[in-house]
């Protein structure tokens, strides 16, 4: 069974920092890519960011450029490092692959989703 689980997300003040982890299971992802979105709302999801298989190559929405970092490590967990947050970056946050193929910002791409989690940054 595959399965992608969110943890991380809270409340935080404005000019804080989260951390929000994603564990895969059921697949081997490490051999693609993933991706983190978000959903405010009242608004559709949207991309975050995406790292590649090796974890070498990222790509970052120009909302969260230099602020958000993403990683993963070689246990099939993706990370996503947010700082200096917003209260524009409230939000669900969902983890999202793995990645076949296609442009890393269309929801569609991506063949598992995870349940997501809660961020609300207060300012």
């Amino acid at each position: 069974q595959v399965q992608l689980v969110e943890s991380g997300g809270g409340l935080v003040q404005a000019g804080g920092s989260l951390r929000l982890s994603c564990a895969a299971s059921g697949h081997t992802f490490s051999s693609y890519a993933m991706g983190w979105f978000r959903q405010a709302p009242g608004k559709e999801r949207e991309f975050v960011a995406t790292i590649s298989l090796s974890g070498s190559s990222t790509v970052y929405d120009g909302s969260v450029q230099g602020r958000f970092t993403i990683s993963r490590d070689a246990k099939n967990t993706v990370y996503l490092q947010m700082n200096s947050l917003k209260p524009e970056d409230t939000a669900i946050y969902y983890c999202a692959g793995p990645r076949y193929s296609g442009s890393y910002y269309y929801t569609g791409n991506y063949a598992y989703w995870g349940q997501g989690t809660q961020v609300t940054v207060s300012s």
